[in-house]
């Protein structure tokens, strides 16, 4: 995984801005610490910090090729995990290679096939090739949205970056957020639609975008989306079919020249991935799986069984250690160390974003890094496969409004009477743009179309604030993290897969679990869904109410005319009364105390001015 930034500007040398360039490199130094490349021409720069895992020797980036009569350059961060498929494809057709590098096969199949590469594309991935004599720059983000890529247009140019504080540095624009980025931070945070990056004027390609920049024109399109299509497997034979679409998933990317790793929670999706990859490991002599799990001080101590974690992990970290006999390392994480970290956790994401749930990943994220450079993990399963509440419970899933914030309740009750009117109102169009969007057959029932519905809401929404998380809190360690439940074809395989295939036996994830049911054992296959773990300890609350305490009473904080302190005073005396959580099954009271924490900091740390 890298790091990657690009700079166009038709009115300005480019040789002259240097040394802001380098500065612009080095915010993305933890994205890519092994090299650093650049291509610098008087109207363009591509800049590349990499993180070397494949072909260390022949990696290089900018990377350039010349073919038929043009030259193209690539910056790219991702990975192919069909570049054998492709490379031998581009070799029959007369493509010579010089390294095993999947750099070189992404390159060389763009100056091939040019836009149409995309469609060919299996992996994670954002990408930019510059085309010297056309002057023509290509812009893509992975279907799924696994790895990031922002832009920022303007007159005469383009920035774009995997993250937004290499943008920052141009000083083509300041951090300022408007109205609308507010209702964003305050009403649907730690989430943000789909392409806005808060900061106005910055966006995101979406998951499965590509753009053409030239003659200072940005063009657009979506070459990737959810698509209806008839299912006409037998349950058998779906059964069979998301085991082999996972387990094959699983085994391409298991491709690594560096120590590679997985993330073990005791739960149904980690578990996969590591008996997978444990059998194939066994099966080519590779030796034993290296495994990891988090863990908070003293949470054994104070752990609260509920709707949404009704058993703690490490029963069940032990049984899948025993039963793929890995090397295993548990990591204990001290909560004052965790809410210490929320402070990088905004650096990484250059937004508030998941709170404790951000910074114990970071922390987890840099003991991995101290022995490991690549780990997969089982992300995503939850979104695709039906394993939340929401699905399950059909008041939940009909009712209108984004199921993990059903309310906006406890978020106006922070802020001061009258600020942000519209917030409200705000969130829910955001969630009828979702909904709408929703691609559907004409034989789909209410049940079946409402389902399809769910699908883009956790897909462009609580799947996308994941990913998002870590994505960031890995590569912040530099720390590449694989995905496998990502896999496209899993992904649109699950979306046109009848409910009650998906819902096999009335269970979240029952595809899934029937699918590995010899597999597995049996208390890990069938064990009710556990979330990520989260502290539980008091003494995490109280930190967070202190530091929020300080923030209430400091006349100087950008927050002090937006927050409500009687309100807020409420949650942190009364933090039990808080029926609906600020965001999914892990954000309660100590977790609202932590995002104010973040948005104050991120707006002193960033200096974003607000214009509202």
């Amino acid at each position: 995984m890298c790091g990657i930034a690009g700079w166009l500007d038709s009115k300005i040398d480019l040789y002259d801005k240097r040394d802001i360039l380098t500065q612009m490199s080095l915010t993305l130094s933890k994205r890519g610490p092994d090299e650093h490349g650049e291509y610098i021409k008087k109207n363009v720069a591509l800049l590349h910090r990499r993180l070397a895992v494949i072909d260390i020797e022949n990696g290089k980036q900018p990377m350039s090729f010349s073919y038929k009569n043009e030259t193209y350059t690539i910056v790219y961060n991702g990975e192919l995990y069909n570049a054998e498929e492709l490379r031998d494809d581009l070799i029959s057709k007369g493509i010579e290679f010089s390294s095993h590098c999947d750099t070189e096969v992404l390159l060389k199949c763009y100056a091939y096939y040019k836009k149409e590469c995309v469609n060919m594309l299996n992996g994670i991935y954002a990408f930019a090739v510059f085309e010297e004599k056309s002057k023509t720059l290509f812009l893509c983000r992975d279907r799924i949205g696994v790895k990031p890529l922002f832009y920022y247009e303007y007159d005469n140019g383009l920035l774009f970056a995997s993250e937004i504080k290499a943008m920052l540095k141009s000083k083509v624009f300041t951090p300022a957020v408007d109205e609308n980025g507010l209702y964003e931070i305050f009403f649907l945070g730690p989430a943000r639609s789909p392409s806005f990056g808060i900061y106005k004027g910055v966006k995101e390609l979406l998951p499965g975008e590509y753009a053409i920049y030239k003659n200072g024109s940005l063009f657009k399109e979506q070459y990737y989306k959810l698509t209806a299509k008839e299912h006409t497997d037998s349950e058998f034979e779906t059964i069979d079919k998301t085991r082999f679409l996972l387990q094959d998933a699983i085994k391409r990317q298991l491709v690594s020249d560096v120590p590679m790793c997985f993330f073990l929670s005791g739960g149904l999706d980690s578990s996969i991935i590591c008996k997978t990859a444990a059998d194939y490991y066994k099966k080519h002599d590779k030796g034993q799986i290296y495994t990891y799990s988090v863990e908070y001080r003293d949470n054994k101590k104070y752990f609260q069984k509920s709707l949404f974690q009704p058993n703690a992990d490490y029963e069940y970290i032990s049984l899948m250690v025993d039963n793929t006999k890995s090397n295993h390392t548990e990591i204990i994480l001290d909560n004052e160390q965790v809410a210490n970290a929320l402070y990088d956790s905004v650096k990484a994401r250059d937004l508030p974003g998941y709170v404790d749930i951000d910074s114990s990943l970071l922390l987890f994220c840099k003991e991995i890094k101290k022995k490991n450079t690549v780990a997969l993990s089982g992300e995503c399963a939850d979104e695709l496969f039906g394993g939340y509440p929401w699905y399950h419970n059909k008041n939940i899933l009909f009712e209108q409004c984004f199921p993990w914030s059903k309310s906006q309740e406890i978020r106006r009750k922070i802020l001061k009477d009258g600020f942000l009117p519209k917030g409200e109102e705000y969130v829910m169009q955001k969630y009828y743009d979702t909904i709408n969007s929703a691609d559907k057959l004409p034989s789909d029932s209410p049940v079946d179309s409402r389902y399809r519905e769910m699908f883009l809401l956790n897909f462009y929404w609580f799947m996308q604030c994941l990913l998002e998380r870590k994505d960031r809190c890995s590569m912040y360690s530099s720390l590449e993290v694989r995905v496998p439940f990502c896999d496209y074809r899993l992904v649109d395989y699950a979306y046109n897969m009848p409910w009650r295939y998906k819902s096999y036996q009335g269970r979240e994830k029952g595809i899934i679990r029937k699918a590995f049911d010899n597999i597995l054992p049996y208390d890990i296959c069938w064990r009710k869904k556990s979330p990520y773990p989260k502290t539980h300890n008091p003494i995490y609350m109280k930190i967070c109410s202190d530091k929020v305490k300080q923030i209430l009473d400091d006349k100087t904080s950008p927050l002090y005319p937006i927050l409500d302190k009687n309100g807020i005073m409420d949650i942190i005396e009364n933090p039990q009364n808080i029926s609906s959580p600020w965001y999914g099954q892990l954000m309660k009271a100590p977790q609202i105390m932590a995002y104010i924490i973040e948005v104050e900091y991120w707006l002193k740390e960033y200096g974003v001015v607000i214009e509202c």
